[in-house]
């Protein structure tokens, strides 16, 4: 996505956390203080988020850092691709899982680590998996996990704040105000955050279609990507109940990061997809490859 568009993008999730204090606010007579409040939790919350994000992402989902010894397969894949991306060698690690999956994470190219399932690991061949490690570096190289850091965290603050709202007013409300001052607050409590939760969501998609074209770039397997991503996608024939025995917890905060969002989900799942769909991703890697003159 252009850094142009990017920017629009955070800057409506900005306006809405402000306006979201303001009319709080306004309600309860104390407006600059409450959005003065909502802006240093933001803050305090981007910076911990953005320089904690790989010991959060690898302690939630148990993750080992492993050596070439390990697993020399995977690992000279990504020091492959990270030389031809020209970023210094990454943290690699092995997250234990039946979901086959991969992500990355780190504030930057000098703290970045690249993940993978062991089931994804056994799943792809060479040249699949190696399109999936280019997703993934090319996430590193567009700084997508402080986007999306900064995206999930502002959201994430506007979607506390409405829970709070409306707890509060179905317990009396804030200095018993009169219905319409309530029911405004109850209102903006359930539109606002639902409103932030769409626009990160398209800022999600459009990285990961951002990183697809990346690993294009990167590797020049375009085939191979779209066969992985074809792999990794299929509904598992395992019970989502022996998935959660087999696999390590994943929360669904978090879930943007991998490749593909394949952590289960019910009807509501495309509607508030973090990834673009299988069809739109294809769609685009064909498009890049016949750009740069590759054969699919």
């Amino acid at each position: 996505m252009p850094a142009p568009k990017i920017m629009l993008l955070f800057g409506v999730l900005a306006v809405m956390l402000v306006f979201f204090g303001a009319i709080v606010g306004v309600l309860v007579g104390n407006m600059l203080v409450f959005m003065s409040i909502f802006f240093a939790i933001a803050i305090t919350m981007n910076v911990v988020s953005y320089y904690k994000s790989d010991s959060i992402m690898l302690r939630l989902t148990k993750t080992k850092i492993i050596s070439r010894d390990e697993n020399p397969r995977f690992y000279d894949l990504v020091k492959k691709v990270s030389e031809t991306a020209g970023l210094p060698m990454p943290k690699v690690g092995i997250m234990q899982s039946s979901v086959p999956n991969a992500f990355a994470t780190g504030r930057d190219k000098n703290h970045a680590v690249v993940v993978a399932t062991g089931s994804i690991l056994a799943m792809l061949n060479d040249d699949e998996l190696e399109g999936v490690v280019g997703h993934e570096i090319s996430h590193v190289t567009h700084r997508d996990i402080l986007v999306s850091t900064v995206a999930a965290t502002i959201a994430t603050i506007i979607s506390y704040i409405g829970n709070i709202i409306i707890i509060s007013e179905l317990f009396g409300g804030i200095n018993n105000r009169n219905n319409n001052a309530g029911l405004l607050l109850i209102l903006s409590a359930i539109l606002i955050p639902l409103g932030a939760t769409f626009v990160r969501l398209g800022i999600s998609r459009s990285r990961e279609a951002y990183a697809d074209t990346g690993s294009v770039e990167l590797v020049k397997k375009p085939a191979a990507l779209i066969s992985a991503l074809q792999k990794i996608s299929k509904p598992l024939r395992q019970p989502i109940a022996a998935q959660k025995r087999n696999s390590s917890p994943v929360p669904s905060a978090y879930s943007s990061l991998f490749i593909v969002n394949n952590f289960g989900g019910g009807a509501l799942l495309k509607l508030f997809s973090t990834h673009p769909s299988l069809e739109a991703r294809v769609k685009n890697i064909t498009e890049t490859a016949k750009r740069l003159g590759l054969s699919i």
